[in-house]
């Protein structure tokens, strides 16, 4: 809270006594009227809901695809030396390279965004999964070999607890990139969400309207951030970190 109110008294200082006029650098408490009102009227919660609604079906989907497709080049050599280099191939691609593409391949709508969020949270969730499998003792496994452990057994009792603290890691670093992708998507792509919100209000000359909407968006990160946290916290997770 300290850091944040010496933030907002610096903005005030340089509002003050500075060359911009309010227009170009409106102050805090106009800012935050503006924010109160866009809150008000509704237009604030639709937006954020639209772009919340996109990150979270990217998100999701870049889970379920990365941290498996991770495993499985991990654990079996033969499938990470075939996947490797296209994989170390596509990932240095910024997904915003992808946005003519995207709209080319699914027109205007959310499909596009979320196609470049999961683009943004896939790469990283399978790199880091990957280094993850790869640094699990071996131990490990020569004893489910010969326990006759099966696939199912040595994924979900051996890889999934061992390589969870850095799959949480990988989570958080992943969400931060979706988040920012989103809304770097939706001035382009789309004609809802907060980084819509943004270009219109810059459009129409209401930077009150950008900065309560940057003010919104950095909020929801620390929020996805904390939430991401909290599941470091779960026993399992522990239990990973004390048995790699």
């Amino acid at each position: 809270m300290v850091t944040f109110i010496v933030l907002f008294g610096v903005w005030e200082l340089i509002h003050r006594f500075g060359t911009w006029s309010d227009q170009v650098f409106p102050s805090p408490f106009v800012v935050l009227t503006s924010l109160k009102d866009l809150f008000e009227n509704g237009t604030l919660v639709k937006h954020m809901v639209a772009s919340l609604y996109r990150v979270t079906i990217g998100f999701y989907a870049a889970v379920l695809v990365g941290i498996p497709a991770g495993i499985l080049m991990g654990r079996l050599e033969f499938v990470g030396k075939l996947l490797n280099p296209l994989l170390q191939f596509l990932r240095p691609i910024s997904p915003l390279a992808w946005i003519p593409l995207a709209m080319l391949w699914f027109g205007i709508g959310d499909v596009p965004a979320i196609f470049l969020i999961f683009l943004s949270s896939f790469f990283p969730l399978v790199v880091s999964t990957i280094a993850a499998v790869k640094s699990i003792n071996p131990i490990y496994f020569q004893v489910a070999a010969n326990l006759n452990f099966n696939t199912w057994e040595v994924t979900t009792m051996i890889t999934l607890p061992a390589i969870l603290p850095s799959v949480i890691t990988a989570l958080r670093i992943s969400i931060t990139i979706a988040w920012l992708v989103v809304v770097a998507a939706e001035m382009i792509a789309v004609q809802s969400g907060l980084g819509y919100l943004i270009l219109d209000s810059r459009n129409a000359l209401r930077m009150d309207y950008v900065m309560a909407g940057m003010i919104v968006i950095g909020a929801i990160g620390l929020v996805l951030d904390f939430l991401m946290r909290q599941l470091e916290r779960i026993e399992s997770v522990q239990w990973g970190t004390q048995k790699k």
